[in-house]
């Protein structure tokens, strides 16, 4: 499709190559896992080209039309593959079968991590927007002396993966999916990024040159390349110092998550050692 004609008066700028395509990959979830962390790092590869923001087309703007989904794309070159991430897309329902049928080859990538730390997570990130809300505690259980978890709270809900990925796999093999653990995108960001360059059938450029361990955030950053000027974080949001939880409140979610894991690790056949 030709560029937009430039306004009357104005002098031609350079016409920019490429062209906007759908995603052949998408990372689907799950939020507070990791995956900005998995975009920031993948976008340093020259084949990948990846949307900053989340669209939100599988959830909330299907109505839109794909053709609105792909104005929102970057411009790639045919040796270039185009990413997009909205980690709500694995909790909804309609997802699979609306990403399937844009495409039944799209890979998938997953970022999952332990889901009592990821609840944690996502409560504190609700907290500082909104710090009247009930304690974690409160919303964790319908029946604390029972040991009762309400699973209708989204932020159970989320971690509960084995559930979820039983819809993905009514439409896409696991061959098309790809697990990212959060905990090894923290401790070996080089071998998870390696894995994933892998699944998406690109050379392994992201390499240990490109990483050095954070301190005061407590995960990896981008080391700056010869051409850009500092090195890359992740936003002032990312590396929270989490709410102190109960840590019998901690216990009781193990409890309660403990077959889910199970039935994940056998599923993908792949033990993320939660327990």
């Amino acid at each position: 499709r030709p560029p937009p004609a430039p306004p009357a008066g104005s002098a031609p700028g350079p016409a920019r190559p490429g062209t906007k395509r759908l995603p052949r990959a998408i990372v689907v979830g799950v939020k507070k896992g990791g995956t900005r962390a998995v975009l920031e790092f993948i976008r340093v590869h020259p084949e990948v080209r990846a949307l900053g923001t989340e669209p939100h087309f599988f959830d909330r703007n299907y109505h839109r039309g794909l053709e609105w989904y792909r104005s929102l794309m970057p411009r790639t070159l045919d040796s270039q593959i185009t990413v997009e991430k909205t980690p709500s897309y694995f909790v909804t329902k309609e997802a699979p079968r609306r990403i399937f049928n844009m495409s039944r080859d799209t890979k998938l990538i997953v970022v999952v991590r332990n889901p009592v730390t990821r609840a944690i997570s996502d409560y504190t990130q609700t907290l500082s927007k909104k710090p009247d809300i009930p304690t974690f505690e409160g919303l964790t259980f319908r029946n604390r002396s029972l040991g009762l978890v309400d699973t209708s709270w989204n932020a159970i809900r989320i971690g509960m993966y084995a559930v979820h990925l039983e819809s993905w796999l009514q439409y896409f093999p696991l061959s098309q999916i790809h697990f990212v653990s959060g905990e090894k995108l923290i401790t070996d960001p080089a071998g998870e990024m390696g894995k994933v360059q892998d699944f998406l059938g690109i050379k392994r450029v992201i390499t240990d040159k490109h990483f050095y361990f954070n301190k005061t955030k407590g995960f990896p950053c981008l080391k700056k390349s010869e051409s850009s000027g500092l090195p890359r974080c992740l936003g002032k949001s990312k590396g929270r110092t989490h709410v102190q939880i109960d840590p019998e409140v901690i216990e009781q979610l193990r409890d309660f998550y403990r077959p889910y894991n199970i039935k994940f690790y056998e599923t993908v056949g792949q033990d993320f050692r939660w327990e």
